[in-house]
């Protein structure tokens, strides 16, 4: 191989992992650093004001998911909302690391998933309030960022006691299209 082709493999080596670096930054804004008590992310999140905890479970073969992280999560608007109303917190429905669940109870992500939450399909979205209650489960991906910034104002605004989604999702498209 020459030495000008070993270059240009080397600078394409090197350009495809930063882009790899970026692609796995641009929602890290969107996820709060956890060490997996939920118990203490409660007390994080009332001591930061925040309305309540958003969990996402996923799995790392989960087309949706990736695009969800990569598509939505990555938005900035959707970071700004979601950070000032949420503590978000991912959770791997296949994985082995430990976690305190809302109760004190320690298990592995997997079975707090499975077992717990019944998640089989990811991926699925919960809000829980301030005391570790689930309001509202979300199965499968948003269409779009509008539409995820729309799921967390059906919660934060307490709509998800009185209409299911799809309908509060149908009003919020009249009046944004008018």
């Amino acid at each position: 191989m020459n030495l000008s082709l070993a270059k240009k493999l080397l600078f394409s080596l090197l350009l495809w992992s930063a882009s790899g670096f970026v692609l796995a930054d641009v929602y890290s804004n969107f996820f709060s650093p956890s060490l997996g008590n939920l118990q203490e992310e409660l007390q994080t999140a009332r001591d930061a004001g925040k309305k309540g905890i958003f969990l996402f479970f996923e799995m790392e073969e989960c087309p949706f998911c990736a695009r969800m992280k990569e598509s939505i999560f990555s938005q900035q608007s959707v970071q700004e909302q979601f950070t000032a109303e949420f503590l978000a917190l991912p959770i791997d429905i296949e994985g082995d690391t430990e976690i305190t669940d809302f109760q004190g109870a320690v298990m592995t992500s997997k079975e707090f998933a499975q077992k717990i939450y019944r998640v089989r399909a990811t991926p699925v979205m919960m809000f829980f309030d301030l005391q570790g209650n689930l309001l509202y489960r979300h199965t499968g991906p948003s269409k779009d960022a509008q539409e995820f910034l729309w799921l967390g104002h059906y919660v934060v605004s307490g709509a998800h006691k009185n209409q299911p989604f799809s309908a509060y999702r149908k009003q919020q498209r009249q009046q944004f299209s008018q």
